[in-house]
């Protein structure tokens, strides 16, 4: 008897939860319907919220082959016996071992960074984290836990909000992997980095990044994913990198929603 009131009570239950998510479903619904849901990258309103599909189409997504280095797309496929890397990187490796981007930076993509990093605009954390999911893919399945890049605290009081931190949050929990937002600090206020050559933006951040006394003790001896908007000369996520690798860290590899579309130029 006691088999089958329990059997009763988990059917209620079931039941009352599948009417519940009905009645949710309905309210959006009834709100999409009233107030139609807009586009993120537009004014528009739109059938579900996203991005318009003109925007959707005009993002470059880079697909293998890229480089497992610096995560620039190959121009063709070379072959079982293709080096992974392209030149620059075997001459010249990062401080982080391998990375991904979701896209190319240009100026669909840009738009739509600058309107997250600048305009507030949070629905894109969530959308580049998918992203991130997906071009990532082999290095979250290696990592240990993900840390984002940090910005100054002056910057962050202006800004409101860290972008690599948004990115890196939900990436970290949908991967159920540790999330480590205050491992890396940003000690330093530098100046832009917009703008300057390579040597320059390696010189303006090269010593700005250390990792907190609680940092230590979290990524030590760990595979750490670090995440970022965007890949030009890679000069910040190698200062980032260098520092958890000084701190302790097994490894480093970079996760960033866009980089630049050339692959890097062999060190002279």
């Amino acid at each position: 008897m006691n088999l089958q009131d329990g059997g009763w009570r988990d059917r209620l239950k079931a039941g009352g939860e599948q009417i519940t998510r009905g009645a949710r479903s309905l309210g959006r619904g009834l709100t999409d319907l009233l107030l139609p849901p807009l586009a993120w990258d537009s004014p528009e309103s739109a059938a579900s919220a996203g991005l318009t599909p003109d925007a959707w189409s005009r993002v470059v997504f880079l697909e293998d082959p890229v480089c497992d280095g610096c995560g620039a797309g190959f121009e063709m496929d070379g072959g079982a016996f293709a080096s992974p890397r392209c030149a620059a990187c075997l001459a010249q490796p990062y401080a982080f071992d391998r990375a991904r981007a979701a896209c190319v930076y240009d100026a669909a993509s840009r738009g739509l960074i600058l309107k997250f990093k600048h305009g507030d605009h949070q629905p894109f954390a969530p959308l580049f984290a998918r992203w991130l999911s997906r071009s990532a893919a082999p290095l979250l399945e290696q990592a240990d836990a993900v840390a984002p890049v940090p910005l100054h605290r002056l910057r962050l009081l202006s800004r409101r909000f860290n972008q690599a931190a948004e990115i890196a949050r939900p990436l970290a929990r949908d991967a159920g992997l540790d999330y480590l937002p205050d491992a890396l600090v940003r000690q330093t206020h530098t100046t832009s980095q917009g703008g300057k050559s390579a040597r320059g933006r390696r010189l303006n951040v090269g010593k700005a990044f250390s990792v907190s006394a609680e940092g230590r003790r979290r990524i030590k001896g760990r595979r750490i994913l670090l995440v970022d908007d965007v890949l030009t000369t890679g000069a910040t996520a190698e200062a980032c990198a260098r520092a958890l690798l000084e701190a302790g860290a097994r490894a480093v590899d970079l996760a960033v929603v866009a980089r630049v579309r050339t692959a890097r130029e062999l060190p002279m």
